[in-house]
């Protein structure tokens, strides 16, 4: 069904930070197929992982104990604030069930009636009925009236506007630390502040989509680490597989108990090939070097970006986090320069009509943002 806009390539192959195309072409991929591939294009200790389960177990069901489903979960608590784990398939069913487990924790433990949630303008959560309703962009909305109720929408940064979050039948906030889709737009650290203030005073539960911004995307393993802050929930994917489908939400103990047996389910989630492919993913970012690496690669993109909007007025600005960036350019001028770069062999986003966004692998060298900044500045 034509329901993407795709480039003009076939793409047949990846390996590092590169992908090639039929003919043979290769191109420096900075989209990570979306934030996904974020140890790049067919990891080896992940690959090897895969293949040591395909040999074992493909698939039994969550009627079953699945141990390495359980080793992968032991690593997410030990390495967050979260307390407890469930797995699904990929974001949005991620954010689906954060939506159902503040309703459920709303009226199972705290007794209340409480079940709206508050996200905010230019978010993007998802494309499941609920959480396209929980994305505060019209765009994505339009067409798939009636909206389920129970979302109230306030303007991201926007310290003045917070107050309004504590409704009487407000369960929960939802929000990006960095919003990938809504332009590559950083939360603010006091207006993050003062947003979990908020939550602690009105006993609101704090709910952290890190799905584009959480698996070493932003220089720590997670973004709210970034903030000081330790959410009440947190919801993972993209990354967390390297490809592989897999979707995590993470929640505090006290949170988590809502979700009883029956109460919510996945078949296919957290199934051992998906867990292996995450465990190994998890494992290798948790080399002591890792990260560190990552947050030299990203202040060398963001030095470089920022030398390079200096002699280019085409860049209005750069803004960001980790590698997780976007450069503002003339209005309605972003596919432009998208195309430009792949007609020179490299593969940028678009977040919006004015922003590109460069979304590097973790694994990048800076060889390779040195590419990337001489076809910009050609493209600019």
């Amino acid at each position: 069904m034509q329901v993407y806009q795709r480039f003009p390539l076939r793409i047949v192959k990846g390996e590092g930070s590169y992908v090639w195309d039929e003919q043979g072409e290769r191109y420096l991929d900075f989209t990570s197929g979306l934030a996904v591939c974020n140890l790049g294009h067919v990891p080896p200790a992940v690959k090897q992982a895969i293949q040591t389960q395909l040999e074992r177990l493909w698939h039994c069901s969550n009627l079953f104990h699945i141990p390495v489903q359980e080793q992968l979960a032991q690593l997410l608590v030990e390495n967050s604030c979260a307390d407890q784990v469930f797995f699904c398939n990929s974001g949005a069913e991620a954010n689906e069930a954060a939506i159902k487990l503040a309703r459920k924790y709303a009226k199972q433990v705290k007794k209340t009636e409480a079940y709206k949630i508050v996200t905010f303008t230019q978010s993007f959560h998802g494309r499941t009925l609920a959480t396209l309703t929980a994305t505060g962009q019209k765009k994505v909305q339009q067409d798939f009236h009636p909206l389920p109720p129970g979302f109230r929408y306030l303007p991201y940064n926007d310290m003045d506007a917070l107050q309004e979050a504590a409704g009487e039948q407000t369960c929960a906030v939802l929000l990006e630390l960095v919003q990938g889709e809504g332009g590559v737009i950083p939360a603010e650290p006091e207006w993050v502040a003062a947003l979990d203030r908020l939550c602690k005073k009105h006993g609101l539960l704090l709910m952290v989509d890190e799905v584009q911004t959480g698996m070493g995307r932003t220089g720590t393993l997670f973004a709210y680490e970034q903030y000081g802050i330790e959410p009440d929930v947190i919801t993972l994917a993209k990354g967390l597989g390297s490809g592989f489908p897999i979707g995590a939400l993470l929640a505090k103990a006290h949170v988590a108990q809502a979700f009883t047996a029956g109460s919510h389910g996945s078949t296919f989630g957290g199934n051992p090939l998906a867990a292996s492919a995450g465990l190994a993913t998890l494992n290798e970012m948790l080399h002591p070097s890792f990260l560190p690496r990552v947050q030299e690669l990203a202040q060398y993109l963001s030095n470089g970006l920022k030398a390079l909007a200096e002699s280019k007025p085409t860049i209005k600005e750069v803004r960001g986090k980790g590698l997780l960036q976007g450069i503002l350019v003339g209005e309605g001028q972003a596919k432009a320069v998208v195309d430009a770069a792949r007609d020179k062999k490299v593969l940028l986003l678009v977040a919006g009509p004015d922003v590109v966004r460069i979304l590097p692998p973790l694994t990048t060298s800076k060889t390779e943002i040195d590419e990337l900044l001489n076809v910009l500045e050609a493209c600019c």
